[in-house]
């Protein structure tokens, strides 16, 4: 075979496993956020099975790692540390030594070999879904090579919010008032898409108007029209071609936020979307006549027509009618943080909360709760200040390489592409603090592959095409 037949060949098999890729990336969401047993663990078959494939064809030499790879393999060193945490959780030690870092009572636990975590079982299987993203982050870093597949990445984030956001759109404005097929017996008269809560339906749709803004930005004019004939086919293009369907994606996608009345969530996107312009505009020096007029547009658009006309009215009307005395998550906040005292260093085990909360739950919380609807303190409660070290550094370092992609890449996709990762950690960090998104497994993963996205345009050669 001839140098030029075998690079085809490679070529080939890459681009199979990246639309495979991209078909994955769009199914996440539609069982109920991959939040059911059957579902999460297709995602977790499915991811195991990309990456297993991809190294088969390595393996056979169809495909190489791209020359970004070698700096971007702390991301995978961070996630298997925090993978390896979750297996200290599971591996059986003696009771003396679990007796230092969590409390044992002898009575429900007499064997003198036990578990950190105090629900082995659980954590065992959020050690397959933690296995599962280091997958995913993987497969974005491997085959996401090119600036092309950059576009197609962010095309089909808009492709798949659209599609949410459609969906969710049409069952509450019509009444119909079905999920994922099935007829819904909670959150009605507002939108949740093929998810369960419309919380997490906001918190998907964010991550993909984060993806469709950076695309937006992408295709911004780099200079100024200098004749009538060139601002007439500039509009044109703007009204007619890619740039208009993205941008009706977006305007749906804001449309079915406001209509999940999500507090957070709309709150979120709004100071996010304004955090990272500032940002942007600061970092890229980027003043121009058109990103000012897209940004401004985003923002003020959106708010003032967009959701004035569908209802976001009532997303403020909750905001300042909720009653803290009819609220119990600061309640949860308050015996959560007990619970942690209890066990700062490694937690009570993935995925645990719901077991090991009610021993901490006082009699002024009647609900069940089985996530503290605020993923920081969810995740030190099960995965200790330790466990969560780990996240905190890739969430510091993704942030620290969009912002230097911004100030240190000259080239407008690139800067432009920085901007996904910037808001959703933005975003992310705010709605974290009122809800469990990051325990969703649509969500986590899709956040994952943003997060991982900061490392593939910070490193990704000039002459990857």
């Amino acid at each position: 075979m001839t140098s030029n037949n075998h690079s085809k060949h490679i070529k080939s098999k890459d681009s199979k496993l990246f639309f495979a890729f991209l078909v994955f990336i769009i199914w996440l969401p539609l069982p109920l956020g991959s939040n059911r047993p059957w579902a999460w663990h297709l995602m977790e078959t499915l991811s195991y099975g990309l990456a297993a494939l991809w190294f088969w064809h390595y393996m056979k030499e169809r495909v190489h790692f791209p020359e970004h790879f070698n700096n971007s393999k702390w991301l995978l060193i961070a996630l298997a540390t925090f993978a390896l945490v979750i297996v200290f959780q599971i591996t059986p030690l003696p009771s003396s030594f679990i007796e230092v870092l969590r409390p044992v009572d002898k009575s429900v636990e007499p064997n003198n070999w036990i578990t950190l975590s105090i629900d082995p079982i659980i954590s065992w299987l959020h050690l397959k879904q933690t296995i599962a993203y280091g997958c995913i982050a993987f497969l974005t870093l491997v085959l996401i090579n090119s600036r092309k597949r950059i576009q197609l990445l962010a095309i089909t984030f808009v492709i798949s919010g659209a599609i949410q956001a459609i969906y969710g759109s049409l069952m509450t404005l019509s009444g119909a008032e079905y999920g994922f097929f099935f007829k819904k017996e909670a959150y009605l008269n507002v939108a949740t898409g093929t998810f369960w809560n419309r919380n997490h339906l906001a918190n998907y749709l964010i991550l993909c108007l984060s993806m469709g803004t950076g695309l937006l930005l992408s295709e911004l004019y780099q200079s100024q029209s200098s004749t009538w004939r060139e601002r007439g086919r500039r509009a044109l293009t703007s009204l007619l071609g890619s740039k208009a369907r993205v941008r009706i994606s977006l305007a749906v996608m804001v449309i079915a936020l406001v209509l999940t009345h999500s507090r957070m969530g709309n709150t979120a996107f709004f100071f996010s979307l304004i955090a990272s312009a500032v940002i942007w505009l600061t970092a890229t020096k980027r003043f121009t006549k058109g990103s000012i007029t897209l940004l401004i547009s985003l923002i003020i658009i959106d708010t003032l027509i967009v959701g004035a006309w569908f209802g976001i009215d009532k997303v403020a009307e909750r905001l300042e009618g909720t009653a803290f005395t009819e609220e119990t998550r600061d309640e949860v906040n308050r015996d959560t943080l007990t619970l942690i005292q209890d066990q700062p260093l490694f937690g009570t085990g993935a995925g645990s909360f719901y077991t090991a909360f009610p021993q901490y739950r006082q009699a002024d919380i009647t609900l069940y709760y089985d996530h503290a609807h605020n993923d920081y303190l969810e995740l030190i409660a099960e995965h200790g200040v330790i466990g969560v070290i780990p996240l905190i550094s890739i969430l510091i370092a993704a942030l620290i390489l969009s912002i230097r992609t911004m100030t240190q890449r000259r080239t407008l996709q690139m800067q432009a592409m920085a901007f996904a990762p910037l808001m959703s950690i933005i975003a992310m960090l705010l709605h974290s603090t009122v809800d469990f998104s990051l325990q969703l497994p649509a969500n986590a993963a899709s956040f994952v592959i943003i997060l991982t996205l900061a490392w593939v345009i910070r490193y990704l050669p000039r002459n990857a095409k």
